[in-house]
């Protein structure tokens, strides 16, 4: 990608940065057979409107291990939050991570670069290679456990112990065809696939809603921070891949409010339905599913879900792509797609489940993220970005922009040290007690992570500002 334009800002057309399309983004507009560039120095094709970009983060917003993992934001079994704290928490938390991913895909959608291609305007070329490396391994992380959760969702259904193969064989073939043609695939996402989550959802909480929901916390918040905080990882665990998506957005407003709007509502409403079959099911995630088997008809509806997983695993592999062609700029990103697809599908094959050391791990990178969207944002919006980032492979490094970052890191492992060995948990339990520092029930992780680089960044603004126009 060229530099951008010396006059481009925040607030002008995301083509600046990009060399004109020869055959026009207009008529791109006016052709559903378009697609996502094929490398990484071409025009993005602007496709999508609100209803686009509504009906994706709406399909990225429910997953099966949102159901499940209610249980994070419930507590443990004999301390219980109330149901009004835990919905409370579930919708706090939700508004307040989706609205930093908003924040995420408004920026790619003013630039037309894709999520990790961002990053060299803030850091410049070779040191976005960092971020993207653990991108990269985030994403194949997560991709492989959505194929590992569609099997396990589909032998469910069946009823069935055996054929794990087949499903992931099945579920990997139509994530890697799906990222392929990734426009195409949003396009089937809001014609159809939307449509029947939908149907789907309502069912469920109708039927669940009948049964009646007990509250064995009942007027606990203790420990309501706590959940929120776990809500607000879980949205912004989408941040390093919304710009995958919404580069090709017709306008940044209808970026922001498409994602905003369809996953806060989206990931609200799992978390909720999720909460109503935990409580059902005596608090074990475990037979949380029984709750929804357990209706009339309730496998069927189920299925729906199970094969509307695929969103997730594609999101995934897709996105692992675009983060590739950040190292990798010249090559075919459908060569790319492919290799991931089959890669994820592969270790999903021998994987039978994810250590928790290694679901720890894959917290431990998320925790990555947070600060570094601070950064990202407060850099666009205040500081070298006023003036048009260099988003070119020639984009000169900027040391001191990684300084927020590691500092916004640290902050966040201080107040909640990542479970990935004693060692790790010992090192940042030894740093609480020189500093006299105790993490308290208001100390948010994610929030004063994103709150600390935020202001050493916008500290940095003036300094950034001159060695920018320099």
């Amino acid at each position: 990608m060229p530099p951008a334009s010396p006059s481009s800002s925040p607030g002008a057309p995301a083509s600046k940065d990009f060399p004109p399309d020869p055959a026009g983004a207009g008529a791109a507009l006016l052709d559903h057979r378009v697609e996502a560039p094929l490398v990484l120095d071409t025009e993005p094709p602007r496709t999508l409107r609100f209803r686009d970009h509504f009906a994706l983060w709406m399909n990225l917003g429910v997953s099966l291990i949102g159901f499940s993992t209610a249980a994070t934001v419930l507590g443990e079994k004999g301390s219980e939050l109330s149901l009004a704290a835990a919905v409370t928490a579930i919708v706090t938390g939700t508004a307040v991570g989706t609205a930093m991913l908003g924040v995420a895909a408004l920026i790619g959608a003013r630039t037309g670069a894709p999520a990790m291609a961002n990053l060299r305007g803030l850091f410049g070329t070779r040191l976005s290679y960092l971020p993207t490396v653990l991108n990269i391994v985030q994403c194949v992380g997560w991709g492989v456990f959505e194929l590992l959760t569609i099997a396990a969702g589909a032998q469910t259904v069946a009823h069935t112990s055996d054929y794990r193969w087949l499903f992931v064989l099945l579920a990997g073939a139509l994530t890697t065809a799906l990222t392929i043609w990734p426009l195409g695939s949003i396009a089937v996402l809001r014609r159809f696939v939307a449509g029947a989550v939908a149907v789907a959802m309502v069912y469920f909480t109708v039927q669940l809603g009948r049964q009646g929901v007990p509250d064995p916390g009942a007027g606990n918040w203790h420990g309501f921070l706590g959940a929120t905080d776990a809500m607000i990882a879980v949205s912004i665990s989408f941040v390093p891949m919304a710009a995958d998506y919404t580069r090709h957005s017709r306008s940044p407003k209808s970026a922001f409010w498409g994602t905003f709007s369809g996953y806060t509502v989206a990931q609200v409403w799992c978390y909720v339905l999720g909460l109503m079959a935990l409580l059902q099911s005596d608090g074990d995630p475990s037979r949380i599913f029984d709750s929804f088997l357990g209706v009339w008809a309730g496998w069927l509806f189920l299925l729906v879900l199970v094969l509307r997983e695929t969103d997730q695993s594609f999101a995934n592999v897709y996105s692992t792509a675009m983060s590739l062609q950040n190292l990798l700029p010249r090559v075919d990103r459908r060569v790319l797609s492919g290799g991931i697809g089959v890669l994820t599908t592969v270790l999903a094959l021998r994987i039978d489940r994810f250590t928790d050391t290694y679901s720890n791990f894959l917290g431990l990178i998320g925790s990555v993220f947070v600060p570094l969207l601070a950064v990202l944002a407060v850099d666009y919006f205040f500081g070298a970005g006023r003036h048009g980032w260099d988003l070119s492979e020639r984009a000169p490094s900027r040391w001191l922009m990684l300084l927020p970052w590691v500092l916004g890191f640290a902050v966040y492992q201080l107040i909640a040290p990542t479970a990935v060995g004693d060692g790790w948990v010992d090192f940042w339990t030894s740093a609480q007690r020189t500093l006299h520092f105790t993490p308290q029930e208001w100390t948010s992780a994610s929030l004063f992570a994103f709150l600390v680089p935020a202001l050493v960044t916008w500290g940095l603004t003036p300094l950034t500002r001159r060695t920018a126009r320099a």
